[in-house]
């Protein structure tokens, strides 16, 4: 693909702006349901959005040539994500403000690395190290919600669910990477899975299947924009980009910009100790970077 750095840039600040309201749009949805119901709508409409890619690019023989092994394989990552990634997300983001849930699900690539180390067995530097403990100042300052003497606001719960959701990304994609299908065959695949696994969490445990409108639309819009379109202007964004760390650097701006957001259409107070939280968990993650395989960090990156 011929390189062009300002449709680069383009894609990328699309990217990164629909990325930024996603926070905005989870906490309005979940003010009028369940998050098994707002995620129930979001997978159902990302899988169509990879329906119509794979069709409008005429890719659907891949489908019908994935193997039983294929099938079984997102059957097992489909229950990691979206299914199990998403309804513990939503459920943090149930229960703190926008502004402390987005920011502790960021460290997912702090904790791929440990997990790769495991898994992997891959060598552990002594930079990821720091980098977690830089992070993890940071995540007692977002938790802190204002109040660093006692913690008295804090939902114990919530905070673990938000930072337990990045591990479970972090598996997901050490097991995503070795993978060879195709990205948009694997995730549309890994989407059909988890609909029907929602799906029947849903109507087992007795939500509503139809939420009130403005759930349904913050669904169609997280389904559209949180890893449906906006992943494909991403990956439009490293492919026409001279270099990656071109556009890749440009998506700490992400969470910042999430914070505008946050304020102004969710009506949040930002506290005095979430800038800072969020300042040193996005510099223990660009200090991670730079001591692991940056191209791990190209697929999620808020």
């Amino acid at each position: 693909m011929e390189k062009n750095q300002k449709k680069a840039y383009l894609y990328a600040s699309a990217a990164i702006f629909f990325w930024a309201t996603i926070a905005s749009a989870f906490k309005l949805g979940l003010r009028y349901t369940r998050p098994s119901s707002l995620l129930l709508w979001a997978n159902a409409v990302s899988f169509f959005v990879f329906l119509g890619i794979i069709l409008y690019r005429k890719e659907w023989s891949a489908v019908r040539a994935q193997s039983g092994k294929d099938y079984l394989r997102s059957a097992l990552l489909g229950l990691f994500m979206p299914f199990g990634y998403y309804l513990i997300l939503f459920e943090a983001y149930s229960r703190l403000p926008g502004q402390v849930a987005q920011p502790l699900n960021m460290i997912w690539p702090i904790v791929l690395v440990f997990l790769s180390g495991l898994i992997l067995k891959q060598p552990i530097r002594i930079k990821s190290y720091i980098a977690l403990f830089i992070s993890f100042l940071g995540i007692l300052l977002v938790s802190a919600q204002g109040d660093l003497t006692g913690f008295r606001h804090t939902d114990v719960t919530g905070v673990s669910l938000a930072a337990g959701s990045s591990v479970i990304w972090a598996f997901f994609w050490i097991f995503h990477m070795k993978d060879p299908r195709r990205e948009e065959i694997k995730l549309f695949t890994n989407f059909l899975f988890s609909f029907f696994y929602i799906l029947l969490f849903v109507l087992i445990s007795g939500k509503e299947i139809f939420p009130p409108k403005e759930a349904i639309l913050a669904g169609i819009y997280a389904g559209l924009f949180e890893m449906g379109f906006t992943f494909f202007f991403w990956l439009k964004a490293l492919k026409l980009s001279r270099t990656t760390a071109s556009v890749s650097n440009l998506v700490y701006l992400a969470p910042f910009l999430s914070l505008v957001f946050i304020h102004y259409l969710v009506g949040e107070k930002i506290f005095v100790t979430t800038l800072p939280g969020l300042i040193l968990i996005t510099l223990g993650i660009i200090f991670q970077n730079y001591s692991f395989n940056k191209k791990t960090f190209n697929a999620k990156t808020t």
